[in-house]
């Protein structure tokens, strides 16, 4: 991306004015390097979604940005429905919720490479991964719906885990306001055999070891310290979630035309939030996430169960568990004054600052948990969100590296086994059903990781706290 056709704010903001149908400005966050090695389509689709109907203050887009379908991926706006605004599938995504959950083990690097190997098989045993994968568990219509509603409540009052979960998830492991009658009959048998796995493409559970501390107060409050071991689980929604964006970004762009929205891309169909379409996604849409939020409580209770085999008394504490991919009814400032917003965050991570009434009370002080994932042989971290950060994004940050290959490309670039046996050199264990699916997550297909969230912390929207490097990564 030329930043000749932008205005730099500071060292990591960049400003689109208004033009040609916009009706707000479009904000980059992120450094020169990071910006010229964007695609030019982010630039495109942050522009188009700033011409979409009761958007408000600015189409934002994270320094992991990369082209999506419709919105950028890292693209965040918001919308006020009293101004009519719109929901937008396309600034959701196909993998709705799709997020990321840290748990800590109080076991140390040492422990974990006695019997590496054998942990790596076990979890891998355990965890079903990979396209298409089905686990054990089976629901019929009624438990579907229980689910559909419940979220990871729903998984805890069935055993899968502990109601101190709870308090450590977002929206407290249950999204209000989730319908499973707007589910299609189609989206839920997708998901019927479905929950407790990984799935594919860019999800995973990786052992990772806490490598460096940024912010040692935050560190302690977090838990966390050098040299100890945490496990991360990033997956989402599965087929359920990706059968709602598919159908509702179909009805969207019928829905766009009957209400007299001229799409400036035909994959931003869109709805006015009030209107029965509108409605009725956002009611599919937060069935999903409670899916992708029960999914990942299941993935907990089977890591907890592998990890106290091998350890006994390991409990897997939770720390936090962050979605990407949604929109949410959030109360942000405008022109200083607080104002009901539906902000969609499409590859990006709600980042609360220090005092947010809606965090845990152990969260007040520092800032929510911000968790960024790596890619099998990259880093990885934990970040806070930081005071001031609602006007500056509204209350969001990047939620991993970026792409910055195609999977295509990847594949051509390199094998699956040759990513597998570079990173067994480096002592990192791979475990994945797929060669060629660790091909197109090689490591080196995704941005500089350290880059990309030192311009968070830089731009003000999330603070560094810990660099995790990975031991073992099961890759769907």
């Amino acid at each position: 991306m030329d930043t000749g056709r932008l205005e730099r704010l500071s060292e990591c903001a960049w400003r689109i004015a208004p033009s040609g149908g916009m009706r707000v400005p479009a904000v980059i966050y992120a450094d020169a390097p990071l910006i010229e090695a964007m695609d030019d389509k982010v630039f495109e689709q942050i522009t188009n979604v700033a011409k979409l109907p009761g958007i408000v203050g600015a189409s934002y887009a994270m320094p992991d940005a990369h082209w999506g379908y419709g919105f950028p991926i890292g693209g965040v706006a918001a919308f006020d429905a009293s101004e009519g605004g719109v929901v937008s599938a396309g600034g959701v995504g196909f993998d709705i919720s799709c997020g990321v959950r840290t748990l800590l083990t109080g076991l140390r690097r040492d422990a974990i490479e006695a019997v590496k190997g054998q942990l790596a098989d076990a979890l891998y045993a355990a965890i079903p991964a990979g396209l298409g994968s089905q686990g054990d568990i089976r629901l019929d219509d009624r438990a579907l719906d229980a689910m559909l509603v419940g979220g990871a409540r729903w998984a805890v009052q069935r055993g899968w885990g502990t109601p101190e979960d709870l308090e450590r998830i977002e929206e407290q492991g249950c999204m209000a306001g989730a319908d499973p009658a707007a589910v299609s009959v189609r989206a839920k048998e997708r998901q019927r055999n479905e929950m407790g796995t990984l799935g594919s493409g860019n999800h995973y559970l990786e052992v990772q070891e806490i490598a460096e501390v940024h912010d040692a107060p935050t560190a302690a409050r977090f838990g966390l310290a050098v040299g100890q071991v945490v496990v991360t689980i990033h997956c989402g929604s599965r087929g359920l979630g990706h059968q709602i964006g598919t159908e509702f970004l179909k009805s969207m762009q019928t829905a766009a035309a009957q209400a007299g929205i001229r799409l400036p891309d035909r994959e931003l169909g869109c709805a006015p939030i009030d209107s029965p379409v509108g409605r009725q996604y956002l009611g599919a849409m937060r069935a999903g996430i409670n899916c992708a939020l029960a999914n990942r409580q299941i993935l907990t209770h089977l890591t907890r169960a592998i990890f106290q085999r091998f350890f006994n008394g390991a409990s897997l504490d939770l720390l936090y568990d962050v979605s990407h991919n949604t929109c949410k009814l959030e109360t942000h400032p405008v022109n200083g004054k607080p104002r009901p917003l539906h902000v969609h965050r499409k590859g990006a991570t709600r980042a609360f600052g220090p005092g947010h009434p809606e965090l845990p009370e152990v969260f007040r002080e520092t800032g929510q948990p911000v968790l960024i994932g790596g890619s099998m042989g990259t880093a990885s971290y934990i970040l806070a969100g930081m005071a001031g950060n609602a006007r500056l994004s509204y209350a969001s940050a990047c939620h991993g590296a970026g792409r910055s290959m195609s999977r295509h490309q990847a594949t051509r670039t390199w094998s699956g086994r040759q990513v597998v046996d570079t990173l067994a050199e480096c002592g990192i264990l791979i475990r994945s059903p797929s060669y060629r699916g660790v091909a197109e997550e090689a490591p080196g297909a995704y941005k500089d990781v350290d880059a990309v969230v030192l311009a968070s912390e830089r731009a003000g929207l999330a603070r560094l706290v810990a660099r995790l490097k990975p031991v073992i990564c099961i890759k769907g």
